[in-house]
């Protein structure tokens, strides 16, 4: 790009067949058309002393100066030291590759900070070397990748509300929202597996079913709030009395259900006569006045009980019911069944 094109380009936009001078004029002319086009600040510096030989509009309201007061400065009379050190040594490395240099700058312009891409392009000819400046500012660019990240942000939290109500949905579906416990369908699954496992690992786990023994006349007196209050003390008392690879369930209104992995019937037994000695002495409070309540429990065990899946349920419900035959406030066991030889 020579003295010619340079003058050409000051003027205004070029025909690069009237101009006549080469690839320089094309490459001058490109640039400005790519500056108008685009919005950028256009700068062509002298390659020894930098001082601008052209400034289009926008370089000039970037520097906060007219056209013609640019013209002739260099980069140390229109900025401060600081900066135009910053701008210069990045202007000797383009000279020093003699290629296409891009680089950013951070600076404080009038007050306010700035970022900018700067594409410097050596040219020249007539032995005297230019270095053509394109400025892009990348406040808008930096503005959308904030929206960008903010908008993505949103997006992540949305996906994390929703997930959450997922889970929330799915564990609402499988628990009883009054105690807490297992529904029926999830805690049928759970021994089905607990079956199937304890089959072919040759290990022994018990089920036992519960049932709510009749109300005091307070507790009956109060009706169904006094119901709903018991249910919840006794879905607290189940849960704080199984471990993570137990399960326990509420059947129905009165009856609740627990799932014992791994646990003989003799263990179980222990364990479910230290839950009933809890249910007995629980105080329930309601409107001041204080509900008792006590249950009745049948342990049945695999596979010393029963072999199977209906077998256990109904070793189960045989337990519980002489459990209740017996007043109440009672566990009682399956009987044990002896394979004859």
């Amino acid at each position: 790009m020579n003295a010619t094109t340079v003058s050409a380009l000051s003027e205004g936009p070029v025909d690069v067949r009237q101009a006549g001078a080469g690839p320089d004029a094309a490459l001058g002319a490109a640039l400005l058309a790519l500056a108008q086009q685009q919005g950028l600040a256009l700068g062509v510096k002298a390659a020894d002393d930098g001082r601008y030989l052209m400034a289009n509009a926008a370089l000039a309201s970037l520097l906060g100066r007219p056209v013609a007061e640019v013209v002739g400065c260099n980069d140390a009379e229109l900025l401060d030291a600081g900066t135009a050190a910053l701008l210069r040594a990045a202007d000797h490395t383009a000279l020093a590759q003699g290629q296409a240099l891009s680089s950013e700058h951070r600076f404080d312009l009038r007050g306010e900070r700035r970022e900018f891409n700067v594409l410097r392009v050596v040219s020249g000819s007539d032995g005297r070397r230019l270095l053509v400046c394109l400025w892009q500012d990348l406040a808008p660019q930096r503005q959308r990748e904030a929206q960008l990240r903010v908008a993505l942000d949103q997006l992540e939290q949305q996906q994390r509300a929703n997930d959450l109500l997922r889970r929330d949905l799915a564990e609402h579906s499988l628990r009883d929202q009054a105690t807490g416990l297992n529904s029926r369908a999830h805690f049928d699954d759970q021994m089905r597996r607990e079956l199937d496992l304890s089959t072919r690992e040759h290990r022994e786990f018990a089920l036992v079913y519960m049932v709510l023994d009749d109300y005091s006349e307070q507790a009956q007196a109060l009706g169904a709030r006094a119901h709903e209050r018991i249910c919840e003390a006794m879905g607290r008392l189940l849960r704080g009395n199984t471990r993570a690879m137990d399960a326990s369930c509420r059947l129905d209104d009165r009856h609740f259900a627990v799932l014992l992995s791994g646990v003989g019937l003799a263990t179980a037994h222990s364990r479910m006569e230290g839950l009933r000695r809890q249910c007995a002495t629980q105080i329930v409070m309601l409107d001041g006045v204080e509900l008792g309540f006590t249950t009745s429990m049948g342990v049945a065990s695999f596979p010393h009980t029963a072999h199977g899946h209906e077998e256990l349920v109904a070793a189960c419900t045989a337990a519980l019911a002489e459990a209740q035959r017996r007043g109440g406030n009672t566990v009682a066991l399956a009987a044990i069944r002896f394979e004859q030889g």
